[in-house]
């Protein structure tokens, strides 16, 4: 219930700032923006709009999740949080609060491709969705703690996409083969070591990340 609390609060204060939701929505519509003015009247292959839709997503991440602790940082909350609920229950409040905003996001943006680009089509919806799913959990669960990592840092806008481009490097990987295999109408029978690499990715960030978090919280 404190995870759920801290949630709560948390999203409240995003509804009251708009700050995340801003800077998102923002860097959503320049970006789509700019890739449509570039591309003009050119016809793009399938893969290069399954490409961009997961640069887009990346790139969108760096400009707005690492709001999850910096906001504490910056506001002096840090050590009321110390105080009143236990490390595993803060990162959960947070984690929680980034998968909701992950994925408003990547729906938001996969329903503009879907409308805006012609060339991005999925032939194999159910392979493309587990994808989305443990594709956007993994994302919120690395941005969550890279986020906590860096909000103590004097340079925390630099340092976030540093950190975050070799952690989510492999993600980004597999999700683009697997957007191919989608695309392909490939079966899911013959996507499952792709689909394996995915799953353990979540499973050993969430893992590392709640192992860690009590060392980063408390330094």
């Amino acid at each position: 219930m404190k995870s759920y609390s801290l949630y709560k609060k948390d999203w409240q204060s995003e509804l009251r700032t708009r700050y995340a939701i801003n800077a998102l929505s923002m860097f959503i519509l320049v970006t789509i923006s700019v890739i449509m003015f570039s591309i003009g009247s050119e016809k793009i292959s399938e893969y290069l709009t399954g490409g961009l839709l997961w640069v887009v997503i990346f790139f969108s991440a760096m400009s707005g999740l690492s709001r999850a602790f910096v906001s504490e940082e910056e506001r002096g909350t840090t050590l009321t949080l110390q105080l009143i609920a236990s490390p595993s229950t803060i990162f959960s409040g947070k984690l929680l609060f980034n998968i909701v905003l992950v994925f408003l996001m990547n729906i938001a943006i996969t329903i503009l491709f879907s409308i805006l680009f012609e060339s991005f089509v999925i032939n194999n919806l159910q392979l493309f969705l587990i994808a989305f799913l443990f594709g956007n959990f993994g994302i919120a669960i690395s941005s969550t703690i890279i986020a906590a990592i860096i909000s103590k840092a004097s340079s925390k806008g630099t340092l976030y996409p540093v950190l975050s481009f070799p952690i989510l490097l492999p993600l980004i990987l597999t999700l683009l083969e697997l957007t191919k295999y989608s695309m392909d109408g490939k079966p899911i029978e013959k996507s499952f070591v792709e689909i394996a690499v995915l799953i353990s990715y979540d499973v050993i960030m969430l893992t590392a990340s709640y192992l860690l978090f009590d060392f980063i919280w408390k330094d």
